[in-house]
């Protein structure tokens, strides 16, 4: 929560001390940075998809072949995106859109909104967490 709020003020900070303008290029590449950790993202949930569907497909497998019956204890796994996570992507999302729509200089706004979004988006799923976790203790 700490590392939250410091890369928010950091981010705040660093967007008020720099107000010269970017360049049209210096706009691409942000842009660029955005659409790659998007990617990046979106490509390690499809990672995770598709291992849990090998190891379901293997656990099919297995205990379709055999033929002695066994015990099994179920467990308590945790499933997908903690709620910080998932706040912080939504809120990247979110802002980069409303930044992009209310600022004049697209690139610039969408940067700034991504970054304040991700912020509050973590802030507000790790509320959740605690939440959830005192819930079930």
């Amino acid at each position: 929560m700490k590392k939250a709020i410091f890369i928010l003020c950091a981010a705040i900070a660093f967007t008020i001390g720099c107000k010269s303008k970017p360049s049209e290029e210096e706009i691409q590449i942000a842009r660029q940075a955005a659409i790659d950790s998007v990617n990046t993202i979106n490509a390690v949930k499809q990672h995770a998809v598709d291992s849990v569907n090998a190891a379901n497909k293997e656990k099919n497998t297995q205990s379709s072949s055999t033929t002695t019956t066994t015990t099994t204890t179920t467990e308590k796994k945790k499933k997908g995106w903690s709620s910080t996570a998932k706040g912080a992507v939504i809120g990247a999302g979110t802002g980069a859109v409303a930044g992009a729509l209310i600022d004049k200089k697209r690139g610039e706004g969408a940067i700034v909104g991504g970054l304040i979004g991700a912020g509050a988006g973590a802030a507000t799923g790790a509320i959740i967490d605690k939440k959830k976790k005192k819930k079930s203790n």
